[in-house]
C-alpha cells in the first residue's frame, strides 16, 4: 500500500463550477482508495492505494472528468517523493509563504530557467519533476513568466510540508 497525494490543477473552490472537498473525497473512495482525506480546500487529496502512480492518475482524472464534464489534470506524488522534495529544497532560507513548488508530470526541461522572462529577484531551481520558485519580495507584484511546461500546479512550501507530514503518518 502506498500513501499518495493527488494535486488537482485549476480547481474552483467557490463560485461557478466549484468542487466541494466532500465530493473530492467521495471520488477518491469511488476509485477504491483508502484512508482518504482532503487537505485545505484547494484540490489536494491524500490517500492510500495499491495502484501505481500512473493508474492513480488515470482513475482520478476519469472520476473528475465525469464530475466536471471536462478534463481536470491531476499531478500525483507518493509520500516518499514528497519527503524528497522537501529534503532537496534549494531555498530553505526563503520566506515560507513566498516559496512555491510547481509540480509537473515529467522532468522540467534543462533549459527552462534560461527561457524564463521578467525575472526580478525571484530564484528558480529545477527538481526531479518539480520547479522550486522563491518569489523573494512576494508573488503579488511578480512579472515572472515561465515557458510553457504542460500540466502543472503549484503549492506553497508550507502546504507541501504539512501534506508530507500527513502522508508519512499514513504510511
Amino acid at each position: 500500500m502506498t500513501a499518495y497525494v493527488a494535486l488537482l490543477r485549476a480547481v474552483n473552490v467557490a463560485g461557478q463550477g466549484k468542487l466541494l472537498m466532500t465530493d473530492l473525497r467521495a471520488m477518491g473512495e469511488a476509485c477504491g482508495f483508502t484512508r482518504v482525506q482532503s487537505f485545505i480546500a484547494s484540490g489536494n487529496l491524500l490517500f492510500d492505494s495499491m495502484l501505481g502512480e500512473a493508474e492513480v492518475k488515470s482513475v482520478m482524472e476519469a472520476q473528475l472528468a465525469r464530475h466536471a464534464g471536462k478534463r481536470v489534470p491531476v499531478l500525483v506524488r507518493s509520500a516518499e517523493e514528497m519527503a524528497a522534495i522537501l529534503a532537496t529544497n534549494p531555498f530553505p532560507d526563503a520566506h515560507r509563504s513566498r516559496h512555491l513548488v510547481t509540480f509537473l508530470d515529467v522532468a522540467p526541461p534543462a533549459d527552462l530557467i534560461a527561457g524564463c522572462r521578467d525575472i526580478q529577484g525571484e530564484r528558480i531551481a529545477l527538481g526531479v519533476r518539480e520547479i522550486y520558485i522563491d518569489y523573494g519580495d512576494g508573488i503579488r507584484h511578480t512579472r515572472l513568466k515561465l515557458p510553457a511546461i504542460g500540466d502543472a500546479t503549484s503549492r506553497s512550501i508550507n502546504s507541501v510540508t504539512r501534506m508530507t507530514a500527513l502522508l508519512l503518518q499514513k504510511g
